[in-house]
């Protein structure tokens, strides 16, 4: 086994693409989410084309921008590699394994998709390590096959719900929700991304478009309290109204879809109705207020890693 570093990676091969690599462990219900950014947008979409194709241990994937998110079973899976074909993926995704506070993935690579896992992502932001089985690994290009095992900090995800911290006269929940995610100094905690979860327009107590936030964070382990609270204190320093609602959710993915998905978009729920659904799903409540922001926040968890229709009325697609 041969172990270099992301400078020493970069050293060997010269500065490439990847900007970004992060791992996201749920092992509650065996499964990792892998972010990965990269500087080109037609290079994410090959690689994920090719990574499902070769299935391995990816469940889903989904392509957004230069953005690649990845959601993978934990453990190891065979992949259907080789030469890109009908049923084979020139690239792919073999194993996902937690190692105390670290991650390893393993990937092989075949000719250009060998030299993006073999030299590319090995020198992302983020990746602690590369280990490669052989001298034959470190050999990019042409038509050669590489495979390497990338380590990386451990992760868990959190996702948080924000709503009603304005009124008609003043205030914008998305722009304190994204205040407060660009201001998160924590070490240890990264923040991944902002939706916005369009709600129930016919709600006749609502600002005016009644629209939640969702912030979504990777954290190490033993920074989510530390996040929980800071988060608390800024969005409840900062709203102009006595109704906010802050929810958390830690995990990957719901045991199971909540009916509430649809009905904070079509229906006229009660406080009573989002506490007792938050509890069934094993999402929390982090507010003092206890008031009607808890709807759009529960609202905003469930929606908050769906994709762009989260942002549209329910059945709308874009």
């Amino acid at each position: 086994m041969i172990t270099l570093t992301p400078d020493e990676v970069r050293a060997r091969f010269g500065p490439l693409f990847s900007m970004k690599f992060l791992t996201m462990v749920d092992q509650n219900a065996g499964l990792a989410e892998i972010r990965e950014h990269c500087r080109a947008r037609g290079t994410i979409e090959w690689d994920a084309a090719n990574r499902v194709r070769a299935r391995g241990a990816i469940q889903s994937c989904h392509v957004e921008g230069t953005t690649m998110t990845m959601v993978a079973r934990l453990g190891v899976s065979p992949a259907n590699f080789g030469a890109a074909g009908q049923e084979i993926g020139g690239q792919a995704l073999e194993g996902v394994e937690v190692v105390g506070d670290e991650v390893v993935t393993t990937w092989s690579g075949i000719a250009g998709a060998g030299v993006g896992v073999a030299a590319c992502l090995p020198q992302a932001p983020g990746v602690l390590r590369a280990e490669y089985p052989s001298e034959d690994d470190l050999k990019i290009g042409g038509a050669r096959t590489c495979r390497v095992r990338i380590v990386s900090p451990l992760y868990e995800k959190v996702t948080i719900g924000i709503d009603d911290t304005d009124t008609r006269e003043e205030g914008a929940t998305w722009v304190l929700a994204l205040k407060c995610a660009e201001a998160c100094t924590i070490p240890g905690v990264e923040y991944l991304d902002m939706r916005l979860v369009q709600l129930n327009p016919a709600v006749p107590k609502k600002t005016t478009n009644c629209v939640g936030s969702a912030l979504n964070f990777a954290v190490r382990p033993g920074k989510v309290d530390e996040l929980l609270e800071y988060v608390r204190d800024f969005v409840e320093s900062e709203a102009v109204s006595n109704d906010t609602g802050i929810a958390v959710y830690r995990g990957i993915a719901f045991s199971e879809e909540s009916p509430y998905a649809k009905r904070v978009k079509t229906e006229l729920l009660t406080v009573d109705d989002a506490e007792a659904e938050a509890a069934r799903m094993g999402i929390r409540f982090i507010d003092s207020t206890g008031r009607k922001g808890r709807i759009g926040a529960l609202g905003a968890v469930l929606w908050g890693n769906k994709g762009v229709e989260a942002a549209g009325l329910y059945g709308e697609t874009l």
